[in-house]
């Protein structure tokens, strides 16, 4: 018997969709870094990419715990001297509800080219409307 290594040929990405309506964001932001890891899949090896696309909808509809809405901060540079600026959850929910499930997933991943390459397949949108629904067909996610 011989030891099974994927190759780039065998992979095979498939397109999940994910509500997150009403769920909480670290509970959701692990299942989807799961999702672009590929950990789900049989064929999961840690050196290749191996992950599937994620379809976020709903992303202003996340939800946090506690006083987290008023007390986590999400932190930016400009780039000049005293640039630093800072936002907390519920004026970035306002502003940009997407950027929140993109920062907690990023956080998840590998700080690497892989896991940046893992972050552009993860799609990610504030409402219910989305372009992917012809990828999605047939699939049966939901």
């Amino acid at each position: 018997m011989k030891t099974y290594s994927t190759r780039a040929a065998d992979i095979k990405r498939e397109w999940w969709h994910v509500d997150v309506s009403g769920m909480t964001l670290g509970r959701v932001a692990t299942q989807i870094a799961v999702l672009l890891q590929g950990k789900g899949k049989p064929m999961y090896s840690p050196h290749m990419d191996v992950g599937d696309f994620v379809v976020v909808t709903n992303a202003s509809k996340v939800r946090v715990t506690g006083q987290k809405a008023k007390q986590k901060i999400y932190y930016r540079h400009t780039g000049y001297p005293g640039g630093l600026r800072e936002v907390n959850f519920s004026d970035q929910m306002k502003k940009d509800p997407t950027k929140v499930i993109r920062h907690a997933v990023k956080g998840m991943l590998s700080h690497n080219p892989r896991g940046r390459a893992m972050l552009r397949r993860l799609k990610v949108y504030a409402g219910d409307s989305h372009p992917h629904e012809a990828q999605l067909k047939g699939q049966g996610r939901d």
